[in-house]
């Protein structure tokens, strides 16, 4: 996993419309929760994503945008977002090479790891946070996020 303080790496990913999108467009318009998930549709991760949603008007009025990204098709991620009404967009990198840049391909180089960095407009990490199974705790990092307004110092 990246550490705070690393450059986050640039990328250009399809999303669930099956437009290209890259770090550099999520920046523009500041801070950026990206998080990453295994599988569209999994109790844990339509949790996550839930959470996430449940969050977005906060979010929005920090300043904060959120992009998930996990290894599903366009078609996957578009029927998981109007399932569940998310109102971000979900990237699909299908050959985990996104994953692996951030250090979250899975063990033995089987799933995705459950992580999520607060990464600035100048592309560093200024919060991260890796927990597979426990939910709450990437919820509890997006509220401190939040709270600092994608400040610096947050991490997980």
């Amino acid at each position: 996993m990246l550490k705070v303080g690393d450059r986050a790496p640039e990328f250009t990913l399809p999303d669930d419309t099956g437009t290209d999108r890259s770090l550099t467009d999520f920046l523009k318009d500041g801070a950026l929760v990206l998080y990453f998930y295994p599988a569209d549709f999994t109790p844990g991760c339509t949790r996550q994503a839930c959470a996430l949603r449940d969050l977005s008007s906060m979010l929005v009025a920090a300043g904060l945008r959120v992009v998930g990204v996990s290894p599903q098709s366009p078609e996957s991620h578009a029927k998981f977002r109007a399932q569940y009404q998310l109102p971000f967009p979900l990237l699909c990198d299908q050959h985990k090479e996104v994953i692996k840049m951030y250090g979250l391909n899975g063990p033995l180089g089987f799933g995705v790891r459950r992580g999520t960095y607060l990464i600035d407009p100048a592309k560093r990490i200024r919060g991260a946070v890796l927990a597979d199974f426990a939910i709450d705790k990437h919820e509890q990092f997006v509220r401190e996020a939040i709270a600092t307004a994608g400040g610096s110092g947050t991490t997980g």
